[in-house]
């Protein structure tokens, strides 16, 4: 088991693993508190027009898909924040939105290739040294902001007439963490791929949540839980030679399962 070590790939893979599983379990959280997930996934199929405008230009893609999902998330934020009764049909206009831009660029792209299935649905083995650095730097970025501005995120998640009466800036704050949604969503997509990403951020963050009501324990735990998630996934897909996006989700999905067993097992115990 531990020759894999050695090897360079699986070393960028492991890392990666880490750095992400942060940045999902605490945002996951945050996201989860906040009941973002329909946007989030919105943002998150929209993000394929990002792809696709790298692919035609031929421009770095995650630099590509960093800007377009960023600008995306923001459109999406303040259209929801101003007709928050038609949430659900400006998401979907939006997801559509992205998706069909990156479909059709890419077909006009002439310089389409297979790297795509990557994307779609993640490839952890392809992580290189610039993936590495931008997870990092979300990394450090997200951990920072938490370390200031705790207080803020606790108090727009669960009281937000509450926080306003205490002077604090939901809009700001909103937006910020909106901003943030969007680059996790972005580190992510080479591990799982853009179709697979809300399982990462959901998943952790669900099964964290039922081991305590403090929204900083439930990020630690759900960052723990993702990282056993990626790393089990990593190695099943190495041994069985499967598609490690779709091995972490499964595992995940086990792990979801196994919770979900375990809650309705001690809810029948305590009705006896």
């Amino acid at each position: 088991m531990f020759e894999i070590l050695h090897f360079t790939v699986f070393q960028n893979a492991l890392f990666a693993a880490i750095l992400v599983s942060i940045a999902c379990g605490i945002i996951g959280t945050l996201i989860m508190i906040n009941r973002l997930f329909s946007m989030a996934g919105g943002i998150t199929h929209g993000a394929f027009g990002g792809i696709g405008i790298a692919f035609y230009f031929s421009l770095p893609i995650l630099l590509s898909t960093s800007i377009f999902t960023l600008i995306l998330a923001f459109i999406v934020a303040f259209l929801v924040k101003h007709y928050e009764h038609r949430s659900d049909s400006i998401i979907a206009v939006i997801w559509a939105f992205g998706m069909a831009i990156g479909i059709i660029l890419i077909d006009l792209s002439p310089s389409y290739n297979t790297d795509l299935m990557a994307y779609l649905f993640g490839n952890i083995l392809a992580v290189e040294n610039q993936d590495l650095f931008l997870m990092g730097l979300v990394d450090g970025v997200v951990i920072a902001l938490m370390f200031l501005f705790y207080r803020q995120f606790e108090a727009i998640s669960f009281d937000n007439e509450f926080a306003k009466v205490r002077g604090i800036n939901t809009s700001f704050f909103h937006y910020l963490l909106i901003a943030l949604m969007a680059f996790c969503i972005v580190i992510s997509i080479r591990l799982v791929g853009l179709i697979l990403v809300m399982a990462l951020l959901s998943i952790p963050s669900f099964i964290a949540e039922n081991f305590s009501k403090k929204l900083g324990f439930i990020m630690i735990l759900a960052s723990f839980l993702s990282m056993i998630f990626c790393l089990g996934g990593l190695l099943l897909s190495y041994y069985f030679d499967l598609s490690s996006g779709a091995c972490i989700i499964i595992v995940a999905c086990f792990g979801f399962l196994i919770n979900l067993g375990v809650k309705i097992i001690c809810k029948r115990q305590g009705r006896k």
